[in-house]
């Protein structure tokens, strides 16, 4: 598949996708329709929808012929609230601080810190219960065998981990905390920062390759195979990420450069330099692929995919 044909199979999910984002907006109605009105901002700013994505093609690539898409829609839904709430509340004055993301104003910029605050919380919640909805009325899946048979259970358990605080929420507390950090020890650092890359950024990627693969009747082996992919390309992907915000523009990114020096963040480029953070990327995404290539999906959309973050420009 040439540079092109893959370009028109990205935006041909990304728009998939957007229809069923789209069909579990909440209505903008009632006392609450500020909240919501926010929550349906913030979600339907745009953006690569990669998460997603992922968690469409692993589902696909083991459900084989007997893939239905609507297993696992509600996951993909819940899965994008999550990543989208944490964007959010990334971007409050009392983190980041950034006024663009996705090309234009962030939440807190429209709506206020507090409206902002609660879109967040409402987007998390709703994940949540968009995904328990999605296992309870799901179509009847093989049994699994890992901790629990049921699979909807075992997917339900991996999405609230990785969000929780031994995921994503634990990687923001470590990225926080390592702002202005008095270490100076290189090992301790690199340790650091390799915590907050596996947490911050790689457990809600890690995540939706494990559901996709869970729910489409992987083996536990395989799914623990397809963890470790995701962790390479979650760290690979925010390794680049703050590699574009050294080199990229607003233009390109949707939201401004810079923000990672402005707040004195470690990074794999301030720690390392930018030639190595960039061998970096190609190492752990080459890894992912051969991962994929032992599971037996070499050369597909998904394995594309995970080359398309090494060169990604936004």
């Amino acid at each position: 598949m040439g540079d092109t044909g893959f370009e028109a199979e990205l935006k041909q999910r990304v728009e998939y996708i957007e229809g069923v984002l789209k069909s579990g907006l909440p209505k903008e109605e009632g006392y609450a329709k500020t909240v919501i009105e926010a929550m349906n901002y913030s979600l339907m700013a745009g953006g690569k929808r990669l998460r997603p994505m992922m968690m469409l093609e692993t589902y696909r690539l083991f459900a084989g012929d007997s893939a239905d898409d609507a297993v696992i829609h509600p996951f993909m839904t819940a899965m994008e609230m999550i990543h989208t709430y944490s964007l959010v509340h990334d971007d409050l004055p009392a983190m980041d601080n950034d006024e663009y993301r996705r090309g234009r104003k962030t939440t807190h910029a429209v709506y206020g810190a507090g409206m902002a605050t609660l879109a967040g919380d409402g987007l998390l919640n709703l994940a949540y219960e968009t995904a328990i909805s999605g296992a309870a009325l799901g179509a009847k899946l093989s049994e699994y065998d890992g901790e629990t048979k049921n699979r909807y259970l075992a997917a339900l358990k991996v999405l609230s981990t990785k969000a929780g605080i031994y995921g994503m929420v634990g990687g923001q507390c470590a990225d926080i905390m390592a702002e202005n950090t008095d270490i100076t020890d290189k090992d301790e650092l690199s340790t650091l920062l390799r915590y907050i890359d596996d947490n911050k950024t790689g457990a809600l990627i890690e995540s939706s390759l494990m559901i996709g693969a869970i729910l489409g009747g992987a083996s536990a082996s395989q799914v623990k195979a397809i963890e470790k992919a995701g962790n390479n390309v979650g760290v690979a992907f925010q390794i680049q990420d703050d590699i574009l915000d050294i080199v990229g523009n607003l233009e390109e990114l949707g939201k401004p450069i810079g923000s990672d020096e402005k707040n004195q963040k470690t990074t794999y480029v301030s720690l390392y330099g930018m030639e190595a953070a960039k061998d970096k990327v190609k190492e752990l995404s080459d890894e992912a692929s051969d991962i994929l290539k032992e599971l037996g999906f070499k050369d597909s959309f998904l394995d594309k995919l995970f080359q398309y973050l090494i060169y990604r420009r936004k």
